[in-house]
């Protein structure tokens, strides 16, 4: 079978003017002003020299050179030459719109000058941020340096006060006299070779009773003085309650109504089941009622009708009556 080979068909198309864009140096109007570098100047005439062979070749030459018997072409050489046609059409338009415009042409890859002047800022920004972290790592630690100077100089400081009170009180103590001895009443020089007189011993049971046969015969004075002898030697004693309540008497029958009103209260703490407590409630309502606190003394009367219910008749009846002239009602 007879075989024809197909002529290869060049494009008459004009060139393109699309084109890469990227550096380049200037193109002029002759080969002669033109400004490219020595490789780019080389591939540009062994392209376009190519590229002349390729179009203005005869149909019969390339059937000559191509065999009808070899394979088609594989997949990935068709697109290498596709790419490689693409490129050579981008290098014609570039070399003609040099020669058209007379203007130098800039070939470099789009955006990368301004990408690396983005990426040269932010590296700026980090250094002079890590600069400023450093110089204020630097500030903290001079400073907590100083802290611990001054801690440890304080911490000198109160060592040493520390031991100089120790000394001041040892020096103290050691000026400190020794208390005098007890020295006889007067009268009672004691006998020959006794080197310090004995105080009598004291009877809070007696100075009980004494005051209490004084309160009996309205001898108020005594009555004073012998309870508060007693409160001085025995203030916890058995009687301390009941003295309170007698010395609380005494006082109301000068009109010492706040003294008075304390010792009720002191007599009365707790509520005593005592013959003598209803007394010393409503005595105690007296008292703050004449000191101006009625409201006071109206509650104290509501505790004396509420604690003790079962008063002596005298009693609650007076207590009634302190109530209508304090107008508790």
């Amino acid at each position: 079978m007879r075989r024809t080979a197909t002529p290869t068909r060049t494009s008459s198309r004009a060139p393109s003017d699309r084109g890469l864009t990227g550096p380049s140096r200037g193109v002029g109007r002759s080969p002669a002003g033109l400004r490219f570098g020595a490789p780019l100047l080389a591939a540009l005439l062994a392209v376009t020299g190519m590229t002349g062979a390729i179009w203005v070749g005869s149909a019969s030459r390339a059937a000559a050179q191509v065999s009808l018997d070899s394979p088609p072409l594989a997949e990935t050489d068709a697109k290498r030459l596709d790419r490689m046609e693409k490129a050579v059409k981008e290098l014609r338009a570039i070399l003609f719109q040099g020669r058209e415009t007379g203007q130098p042409v800039v070939v470099q890859p789009a955006d990368t000058q301004a990408e690396i002047g983005r990426l040269g800022d932010r590296l700026n920004d980090i250094e002079q941020t890590l600069t400023r972290i450093n110089g204020e790592i630097e500030v903290t630690r001079h400073d907590l340096d100083q802290t611990k100077g001054q801690v440890a100089a304080l911490q000198a400081q109160n060592a040493q006060l520390s031991t100089a009170v120790a000394t001041l009180q040892k020096q103290v103590q050691a000026l400190t006299p020794p208390p005098p001895p007890p020295t006889a009443p007067a009268g009672d020089m004691g006998s020959p070779g006794d080197s310090a007189a004995v105080a009598p011993p004291v009877d809070p049971e007696g100075q009980f009773a004494a005051a209490k046969a004084a309160l009996d015969q309205s001898d108020m004075s005594g009555a004073e003085t012998g309870f508060r002898a007693y409160l001085r030697s025995a203030p916890d004693g058995s009687h301390a309650p009941e003295a309170h309540y007698g010395l609380a008497r005494a006082l109301l029958s000068r009109h010492a109504w706040p003294d008075a009103a304390a010792a009720d209260i002191a007599a009365i703490r707790g509520w005593p089941r005592t013959r003598w407590a209803p007394q010393a409630v409503l005595d105690l309502s007296r008292a703050l009622a004449a000191m101006g606190k009625p409201r006071d003394a109206c509650q104290t009367l509501s505790e004396l009708k509420r604690r003790y219910p079962t008063a002596p008749a005298n009693v609650l009846r007076a207590g009634r009556q302190l109530s209508v002239e304090t107008q508790c009602e």
